[in-house]
């Protein structure tokens, strides 16, 4: 599909064949002399549209318009032909035409309004200095037993997707494809998040069409500079590719972002071997049976995301057996999560202090609160409300303020839960599901906040990150020794 127009939400041939629908049904109200070319005009936009687009894949939301437009049709052709054949022109009355035409305008004004609801994701350009490439790889922890199966010689197995700077690369480089390796591992993971949330796939079908800005297997950025690591977890069902755009922004800063999915636990995960993993895990209904299900699945993340650590490590250190030897700098380390995966990076400082700072996007503190973090956290949150989980407040205070460390929450006004994801890209503009950000200020606000706090705690850059992130909303600063 050609490339979609910011703002419309919609690739210049679709708006090409809405045009021609629109003109066809405006051609029965003008003047006599001018319908005959006006329709002929119309016809001769919208019928090769519609089969470049029927060859190239039609999206639904463009459905309505074409029922529309071949509603319209009909009407618009007869007096052509009557003419052609020498018979006299006829045209319906306008009070029995109106109503026609009213559902035909119906029709063509709703392919527009779904494709801005469903649009194909545009990713924000990157604000970095560098390119960004990006790759996949697979890991099996030989010491971990897989703890969703009943086999015994089942190993524990984890997908990383890694983001890192890198050579700019030619013009017209074809860009890595948006939730998986290719387009039909896309659509397998896509219809895995639809069906998560109770939606049927193809109201998302734009999704696995979309482009991202990074380029796969890119060659890391010349010169020797070593990049700080940043590991994401994605939420319960969530994937890999979730946090694409704050991951793109990041490595164009310098940083080395390395987002996991957890079998059986994200969404869908394509292995190496060619096996869709779906997710097993979901509610009991008893209150207390989902919160020992929680921290026992935030227990499997946290340790997948020590494990990867320690991979990138021995990747690091294996010097030009791979493209990223020598690049890591693994003595600074960020353990960062949504939601579910929040807590797991909290879970994962707690027991692995390789890791140097901790941030939690928005993630309920399920597990132990012990022992107490020592790293610097930020904690970034929606707006609290009565529909909050009163738990959720005072667990994440309990974390923050029993740290050794300076801790951090920021609260981003007009955020909602899926404000912290790609969720805001491609899903309907609805405050209560993406927040009131928009497209493209919920990406930049979330990336603006991570990157200040990275920097003032990773990078040799002696900083308070206070100043920085009360830019972007209320910040509470926990220091220690202070009294809560």
């Amino acid at each position: 599909m050609t490339e979609i127009i910011t703002g419309l939400s919609m690739s210049p041939l679709e708006i090409l064949a809405v045009l021609g629908a629109v003109a066809l049904v405006v051609a029965r109200w003008l003047p006599p002399a001018a319908r005959p070319r006006v329709t002929i005009a119309a016809g001769a936009v919208l019928l090769p549209s519609a089969i470049v687009l029927g060859v190239t894949g039609i999206r639904w939301q463009l459905l309505p318009a074409l029922a529309g437009a071949a509603l319209a049709l009909p009407f618009a052709l007869s007096p052509l032909l009557r003419r052609r054949s020498g018979r006299p022109a006829r045209r319906a009355r306008w009070w029995l035409a109106l109503p026609g035409s009213v559902a035909c305008a119906g029709l063509l004004a709703a392919g527009p309004v779904a494709a801005w609801a469903f649009p194909v994701p545009v990713f924000p350009e990157p604000s970095g200095g560098f390119a960004v490439g990006t790759r996949v790889v697979q890991w099996t922890d030989p010491l971990r037993p897989e703890t969703f199966t009943a086999d015994p010689d089942d190993r524990r197995s984890v997908v990383v997707q890694l983001w890192y700077p890198a050579r700019q690369s030619p013009e017209g480089t074809r860009r890595a494809q948006y939730l998986g390796r290719t387009e039909a591992e896309a659509r397998t993971v896509s219809e895995a998040l639809a069906r998560g949330v109770g939606l049927p796939g193809f109201l998302v079908d734009g999704v696995p069409r979309a482009r991202t800005h990074a380029v796969f297997n890119a060659p890391p950025a010349d010169g020797g500079e070593r990049f700080p690591l940043v590991l994401f977890s994605p939420g319960s069902g969530g994937v890999r590719t979730q946090n694409t755009a704050w991951a793109e922004e990041l490595a164009s800063h310098g940083y080395v972002v390395a987002a996991l999915d957890h079998p059986y636990d994200s969404a869908a995960v394509v292995l190496d071997d060619g096996r869709t993993v779906t997710t097993e895990t979901s509610s009991s209904g008893d209150a207390a049976q989902d919160e020992k299900l929680a921290a026992d699945w935030t227990a499997v993340r946290a340790a997948d995301l020590g494990f990867v650590l320690t991979r990138l490590d021995g990747l690091d250190r294996g010097g030009n057996a791979d493209p990223l030897g020598g690049r890591l700098d693994t003595a600074r380390v960020a353990v960062t999560g949504h939601s579910m995966g929040g807590a797991a990076a909290l879970q994962a400082a707690r027991q692995d202090h390789r890791f140097g700072a901790v941030i939690d996007l928005d993630g309920f503190p399920h597990g132990p609160a012990t022992p107490a973090l020592v790293q610097p956290t930020l904690a970034l949150t929606q707006d609290l409300t009565r529909g909050t989980d009163p738990r959720y407040l005072p667990r994440l205070t309990e974390a923050l303020a029993s740290g050794t460390a300076t801790n951090y929450r920021l609260t981003i006004p007009g955020a909602a839960h899926l404000t912290f994801m790609d969720g805001p890209l491609y899903l309907p503009p609805v405050p209560s599901i993406v927040g009131s950000l928009g497209r493209t200020e919920s990406p930049r606000v979330v990336a603006g906040a991570t990157l200040a706090f990275l920097d003032a705690v990773l990078r040799d850059r002696p900083a308070d990150p206070a100043g920085a992130l009360s830019a972007y909303g209320s910040l509470t600063v926990h220091r220690p020794g202070d009294s809560h």
